[in-house]
């Protein structure tokens, strides 16, 4: 369906080429029952309006999102047969090298430069019992006394127990607290960074495919595989979209 049969079924919904805007009118000049007259025109065309607009969604609306639907279908069809093919690959691999490993991802390269990269990631979160750690933690940087050597360990301690940007605690950096502990035998810290440890509950998240490639001067370019990243047509249009930013 194209532009020119949306219009057509537009105009039958409201009536014979209905305006969609109102003429000028010298309000000034019209009596009390003219201005009535005209506020009850201009009334009847904007609710013909508003027919036309939902009526004309409720068509185009569900033909696009079906284009859509079949782009996710297919591209959850692609992303099985890579897995599905590159699982030999993973095989062959451990095979040739005698080793497995417990990596997260594995990345495939041709000779051409293109480039696949399958795997997970994982959300290294903790449960709320953490921060029972990091109080108790707390607890013995309090109880330090003020020189400057304690100062350097409470600002280093206070560093490893800095949220990242998801307001998460960093595994990496627990890890040097942990690393800490043995150098002191404050039942606190040790305790703490137990409780801390213990909360770690990573879990995996979503299940990716990246691809590269080598353009004509050598250089890697990520090939677009979401609706989001994909680019548009050259020369494509999207400035209806930024009159409202004007």
């Amino acid at each position: 369906m194209n532009t020119a049969e949306f219009t057509v079924t537009a105009a039958e919904i409201v009536g014979t080429n209905p305006p969609t805007t109102s003429p000028v009118v010298d309000l000034s000049k019209l009596s009390e029952k003219e201005l009535a007259a005209e506020l009850q025109r201009r009334n009847a065309l904007k609710e013909g309006n508003k027919v036309a607009y939902k009526s004309l969604s409720n068509e185009v609306v569900p033909t696009l999102f079906q284009k859509l639907l079949t782009y996710s279908q297919i591209g959850a069809e692609i992303k099985a047969e890579i897995y599905s093919s590159l699982k030999t690959l993973i095989k062959l691999k451990f095979e040739a090298y005698g080793i497995k490993s417990d990596q997260m991802s594995h990345t495939f390269t041709a000779d051409n430069g293109d480039s696949i990269t399958i795997g997970y990631n994982v959300n290294r979160g903790y449960d709320d019992t953490a921060f029972l750690g990091v109080a108790k933690v707390k607890e013995f940087i309090n109880s330090l006394a003020t020189d400057a050597q304690t100062a350097k360990l409470i600002n280093q301690i206070t560093r490893l127990l800095r949220p990242t940007k998801t307001g998460d605690l960093d595994p990496k950096r627990i890890l040097e607290l942990r690393q800490m502990t043995n150098d002191y035998s404050d039942p606190n810290l040790l305790e703490g960074v137990k409780i801390i440890e213990d909360a770690y509950n990573p879990t995996r998240s979503t299940w990716f495919i990246q691809a590269k490639y080598k353009n004509g001067v050598g250089i890697e370019v990520n090939l677009p595989l979401s609706l989001s990243a994909a680019p548009f047509p050259t020369d494509f249009d999207l400035s209806f979209l930024l009159d409202e930013e004007k």
